[in-house]
């Protein structure tokens, strides 16, 4: 049974946001509208797909500059694989966003989510701007959350509060992501919105380094997206001063990476009819390298997350895919834990112990760690199990 969980209410100083519907998809919201009332420092984060989005080469090309003023999200359609005609619709529909919010049209970014491959009514997608550009409120995160989502069964954000310059600061992120994941980046929309005042290379700095320790580390399906984005914007309503020093910059990274965090286990939850989500951590390899190569093939093997479906303690299959990452493993090296059950040391079966194991095993939150026995290499990686409801829900996707 998929997760049930509601959008956080949540009011970001100097940002208001919308979500209404236009008719891209069957049924609910679909098209997004933040905006900030004064330019917001500006960094992102994109799909490392050869194939790109329409909007994502727009707004890879407008972010550069470092300043944005609104982002506008539609889903329903993916307005990708479409030519110069997709390109279109994003520069007419930020275009109108711009005129209507008094803002310069190059500092209106675009997302969108969806079928990959339809064109993009472009009547359609205008009246939504008109009409998310009217329904803009300090109080409308949560209706944007909610427009964002396709096949998500539920809204994801998430909040952190802190002191930063001296001010009280609130950075909120609300994102959408359920299939179509895997590293470099996962399948999703993301947007990071704060009041805190901060410089744009600080905030490039910061938003790299969550999406490494978020985004990057979890796998569904192992595919890729051609729309993936994640975008910080901080407008600095909440004055005070920038961080003066690596300690107030490494309160901002750790709220920006807390976020991103929560989302992306959220994203992990979903998972198109997952029932679990499994933490794979690799300890022991020769270098960190090594140890997410590692993780991520443990992570993404067919057999393995059949295995977390089925709830099969099945240590020797997780070692056997270790040994498929292209760095060195040795079996007679390798310990296997599942939840706090040690099942096999160097190599070994440990007698009794599946039962245990297999009670973890098939708990909601599943834990499986390998111990390499060659170095210091740590890494981690979130997963979902593979369930036929997967299968079912990829047969026929529609939104």
């Amino acid at each position: 049974m998929r997760l049930r969980r509601r959008a956080h209410t949540v009011r970001v100083p100097g940002f208001r946001f919308a979500g209404v519907r236009c008719g891209l998809k069957t049924r609910g919201p679909d098209v997004a509208l933040i905006a900030s009332d004064r330019p917001a420092v500006a960094a992102g984060v994109f799909t490392t797909n050869r194939v790109t989005a329409a909007p994502v080469q727009v707004s890879r090309r407008r972010i550069e500059g470092g300043v944005a003023s609104a982002v506008l999200v539609n889903s329903g359609n993916a307005n990708a694989c479409t030519g110069a005609g997709g390109r279109r619709v994003v520069e007419a529909s930020t275009g109108l966003a711009a005129r209507l919010l008094g803002v310069p049209a190059e500092r209106v970014l675009a997302c969108s989510t969806g079928r990959i491959g339809m064109p993009i009514p472009p009547g359609v997608l205008l009246a939504g701007v008109e009409k998310a550009a009217a329904a803009l409120s300090p109080a409308g995160f949560a209706d944007a959350a909610h427009a964002i989502m396709t096949t998500d069964a539920f809204p994801k954000t998430a909040v952190r509060r802190l002191r930063l310059g001296g001010r009280p600061v609130t950075v909120a992120a609300l994102g959408k992501g359920a299939g179509m994941i895997a590293p470099d980046m996962a399948t999703l929309l993301v947007f990071v919105v704060t009041d805190a005042r901060i410089g744009c290379g600080a905030a490039a700095r910061a938003l790299r380094a969550a999406v490494d320790a978020s985004f990057n580390v979890i796998t569904v399906d192992g595919d890729m997206s051609t729309n993936d984005t994640v975008l910080l914007l901080a407008n600095g309503a909440a004055g005070g001063r920038a961080p003066s020093g690596p300690r107030e910059y490494a309160r901002f990274a750790r709220a920006v990476a807390d976020v991103l965090q929560e989302i992306a286990r959220l994203v992990v939850a979903d998972g198109e009819g997952s029932s679990k989500v499994v933490e794979v951590t690799v300890r022991g390899a020769r270098t960190d390298a090594d140890a997410a190569r590692v993780a991520r093939a443990v992570a993404s093997s067919t057999l393995c997350k059949a295995a977390f479906a089925g709830g099969d303690p099945n240590w020797g299959r997780f070692t056997c895919a270790a040994g498929t990452a292209g760095v060195p493993v040795d079996a007679d090296r390798t310990t296997v834990v599942i939840g706090d059950v040690t099942v096999a040391r160097r190599g070994r079966p440990i007698a009794g112990t599946l039962p245990r194991a297999r009670r973890h095993m098939q708990g909601r939150h599943v834990r499986i760690a390998l111990d390499l026995g060659l170095g210091r290499g740590v890494a981690r990686m979130l997963t979902s199990d593979l369930t036929t409801e997967y299968v079912h829900f990829n047969a026929a996707y529609t939104t």
